[in-house]
């Protein structure tokens, strides 16, 4: 048996146009039966005021009764009105509406009870009505046997349509999920790259400020140059240290670090993107590189120039293998340090290997750390990375 599918609620104009065609198929079936009574001697028949009064009445409820109920009740209500066709001829719109909606819940053994039922209904019905063209009996129950065949296959396929949507839908939530997990542990991940790069900076301010702290206490044969030297090193290192710090806190853990975890080497900065071009060009990049920084970049900053250069020639070898590479760093002290990296787009980008985007969303956290800007994106026929850096004071 087919599990359970969620039905999707109605609208009023959902409702609305199965109320029409309900009605009009009993309207028709009703007109039939008129006609055949009027050929039999209308006004002699025993039927002829229940089906000029009674039988519109009891449609108008049917019809309430499917609309409102089909659904929270479906098999009592399809097995009510298919066992009303028997004596109703405008039972025949509503129980049609009622079979073809229980059959959208793929229950074999509902559906042979009721379309069971449909057929020795439709059966009765001809004993009881006279037809204006009255068919043999078998005829009458193939024809009714059919005509059930193909309400139950609408309904069966409307189930089935159902369920491949609701699966859909799952899948499109599970994958929207898994998404979000992806780049929540790559901006977990980041952050913490981050954090373990600021240790060895703030490690080597901290240990200055106590060395010359330690001096100035217990060195009291120092001349009044020296001890001055020695608070100027203590201040600078400690205002040094206080940014490095105020630069990470935003991305630091309250996890537990590993104890056994060796201290990493000092990350790379500017001075070491020479080392990087020539090692992407040793790996075949055809890399124009433009340094025109013209003071000493602060080790943040730095830091952070070295592996947007980085990730851009990466991205650049993965995703336009062969292209030309332009770089060209640009500042000086108390402005912006920008960076551009751009390559052609190639032709044949659909062969190139395929990306998760979360090198550009490391170098967004880090961007934003800083408190610059990063933009990427195609630009006239290359694809252009642009960061503008602040000059850490």
């Amino acid at each position: 048996m087919p599990p359970a599918t969620p039905v999707p609620r109605l609208s009023w104009w959902g409702h609305a146009w199965r109320v029409v065609v309900v009605l009009l198929a009993s309207l028709t079936l009703w007109v039939l039966t008129l006609e055949s009574l009027e050929d039999a001697g209308f006004e002699e028949h025993p039927l002829t005021v229940w089906v000029l009064v009674g039988d519109p009445v009891l449609c108008l409820l049917l019809v309430v009764l499917v609309v409102v109920a089909r659904r929270r009740l479906p098999l009592p209500v399809a097995l009510a009105t298919a066992a009303l066709t028997a004596v109703s001829p405008m039972a025949f719109g509503p129980a049609t509406l009622a079979l073809c909606s229980l059959a959208t819940r793929r229950r074999p053994r509902e559906l042979l009870l009721v379309g069971g039922t449909t057929v020795v209904a439709a059966l009765v019905f001809e004993a009881v009505y006279p037809e204006p063209s009255p068919l043999p009996l078998w005829a009458a129950a193939l024809v009714v046997s059919l005509f059930v065949a193909v309400v139950l296959a609408v309904g069966w396929s409307v189930g089935t349509d159902r369920d491949h949507l609701v699966t859909l839908r799952d899948r499109a939530e599970t994958s929207e999920r898994e998404q979000q997990a992806r780049v929540a542990a790559a901006r977990s991940a980041e952050r913490t790259r981050i954090a373990r790069e600021m240790h060895d900076v703030l490690a080597h301010r901290i240990s200055l400020v106590a060395m010359h702290a330690g001096a100035l206490t217990y060195r009291t044969d120092l001349a009044p140059e020296q001890q001055a030297e020695a608070a100027r090193t203590i201040e600078e290192n400690a205002h040094l240290a206080l940014r490095d710090l105020r630069d990470v806190l935003g991305v630091l853990r309250a996890d537990a670090v590993d104890a056994t975890l060796a201290p990493e080497r000092p990350q790379p900065g500017l001075t070491d993107l020479p080392d990087l071009v020539a090692e992407a060009r040793a790996a075949g990049t055809r890399l124009t590189f433009e340094d025109r920084t013209e003071d000493e970049v602060p080790a943040t900053t730095g830091r952070t120039v070295y592996r947007l250069v980085q990730e851009a020639l990466t991205n650049a070898r993965k995703h336009a293998p062969g292209c030309p590479v332009t770089v060209s760093i640009e500042g000086r002290a108390g402005r912006a340090v920008e960076v551009v990296v751009s390559n052609p787009v190639p032709l044949g980008a659909g062969a190139a290997l395929p990306g998760a985007g979360l090198g550009l969303l490391g170098l967004h956290e880090r961007v934003d750390l800083l408190g610059g800007v990063l933009r990427h994106g195609p630009e006239d026929g290359r694809f252009v990375v642009r960061a503008s850096l602040p000059w850490a004071a």
